[in-house]
């Protein structure tokens, strides 16, 4: 008599079945976290219908930030992936601008139906990629933030209200803000409020670019707060079964980031690319 045990899994590659990895044991072994997370990967994609796509930088013990070279990991995932609808997993702190506006051309120009996911956070500029989305996937832990560019560590809004400021200084804080509320405005009427009125879209963009709302930089913005701003949110409770499998995956690549040196990885089913951190000046 057949063992039902054994034929369920007969077929199913390791460690899920009995079949053996296609790569030499020492090469799955070393390469086995990536693996993992892959196929946790798949999983998730099964709940959701959608391919999934991971831009994961270790926002706790590195400064990685959105930065030039960002879109052509980015680029290289949407193009191997085979579905129109995506999801992409976003953990950031933010970044250059500039870098940011690249991103969001790479992700808008791909003609995907793409949602944000933020299990934990996307602050500053990462707030502006989760723009990109159709709408943004958020859980009780998840956070956005606003998007008041910076000088000189400065926050630019401050800067174009002191009275007497270098002229040059003035006119640079004063492009940063326009630069970023004309990128934030873009992009939600092009997708997430598209069926808004462009004085809707301001308001939200005025609101998210100044310190007449959020005092802060670092001010919190939950999926509570997210959506009396009129974003839209796609609010998923502790218990639901995908986003539990989505904590587990951002909890996985939070550890293996500490534990392999990496400040970013870049991840789908079948793209991998982990950013090692840059070693202290004068480590060995």
């Amino acid at each position: 008599m057949n063992n039902p045990i054994q034929a369920s899994t007969e077929n199913l590659p390791f460690p899920r079945g009995t079949l053996k990895p296609a790569q030499s044991p020492l090469f799955w072994v070393q390469n086995k976290d990536r693996y993992l997370r892959q196929l946790l990967i798949s999983d998730i994609q099964k709940l959701s219908g959608r391919e999934l796509l991971v831009y994961f930088s270790d926002c706790d013990r590195s400064e990685a930030q959105i930065e030039p070279s960002d879109d052509i990991y980015l680029s290289e995932l949407l193009r191997a992936s085979r579905t129109d609808k995506i999801d992409l997993l976003l953990e950031t702190n933010g970044g250059f601008t500039d870098a940011t506006e690249k991103v969001c051309s790479v992700i808008t120009s791909s003609g995907k139906d793409v949602r944000v996911v933020v299990p934990r956070r996307a602050k500053s500029n990462g707030t502006v990629i989760a723009f990109c989305g159709s709408s943004i996937v958020m859980g009780l832990d998840s956070e956005l933030g606003p998007i008041d560019p910076h000088l000189n560590n400065m926050p630019c809004d401050f800067i174009v209200k002191i009275e007497g400021i270098d002229p040059l200084v003035l006119l640079s804080a004063q492009a940063g803000i326009q630069q970023t509320k004309k990128l934030a405005s873009q992009l939600l009427k092009a997708k997430m409020l598209k069926d808004k009125d462009e004085a809707h879209v301001d308001v939200i963009v005025q609101r998210l670019a100044s310190r007449d709302q959020y005092h802060s930089h670092g001010s919190v913005i939950d999926a509570s707060e997210a959506m009396k701003l009129g974003l839209s949110v796609e609010l998923l409770p502790p218990d639901d079964p995908m986003w539990q499998q989505l904590w587990l995956l951002r909890t996985i690549y939070s550890h293996d980031c500490l534990a392999r040196g990496y400040s970013k990885v870049f991840e789908s089913e079948y793209v991998s690319s982990p950013i090692v951190m840059p070693r202290p000046a004068g480590a060995r």
